[in-house]
């Protein structure tokens, strides 16, 4: 607090919460032959700085595809399995399936990002990928398979109901 005059003045140190990123689009790219793909102009532009802090890159849990991580997001991710009691076996082999392939990721000078050849191998992926803003993540898919993944039957009326039936979408909350 200053004091000047008559007048009071507070002074707060305003630190602003952090954003979570919404990352969104649908990209095709090429994946070279040692294993790199040039990271899509726009989607660096949705990360800014973050593209040049990094990424993880590690298998999804659900799909044959694989995630890219901005290294704030795995981070938020990392602090909260590091609250898990590893001496319970449940999550302690949780944890170490869904860490192990874990893979730090950088953009080299011209913007390619290298795929580490074991997860391109548990993904499928060959020659044309898919790269998919999704939320606070990226996903990279072998573009034959995100087809595939595509075309399934799904109702997805039911499949919004199912997810978002409970949301209330009018309530003013921006958080």
């Amino acid at each position: 607090m200053v004091i000047s005059g008559k007048i009071l003045i507070f002074l707060t140190q305003f630190k602003p919460k952090s954003m979570m990123q919404s990352l969104i689009g649908e990209f095709d790219c090429k994946v070279d032959a040692k294993g790199r793909f040039m990271f899509p102009v726009n989607l660096r532009k949705q990360l800014d700085a973050s593209f040049e802090q990094g990424f993880v890159i590690n298998r999804n849990l659900h799909q044959k595809c694989l995630v890219l991580y901005p290294i704030t997001e795995w981070n938020k991710l990392n602090k909260k399995l590091s609250k898990l009691n590893r001496l319970i076996k449940a999550n302690d082999v949780f944890v170490r399936k869904f860490t192990g392939g874990a893979t730090g990721a950088d953009a080299d000078n011209t913007g390619r990002v290298l795929l580490p050849k074991s997860l391109v191998d548990y993904a499928g992926i060959a020659t044309d990928i898919k790269i998919l803003g999704s939320n606070n993540v990226i996903e990279i898919w072998d573009k034959n398979l995100y087809d595939q993944f595509l075309s399934q039957d799904v109702d997805i009326e039911k499949l919004a109901q199912d997810v978002l039936g409970n949301l209330n979408f009018n309530d003013g909350d921006d958080d």
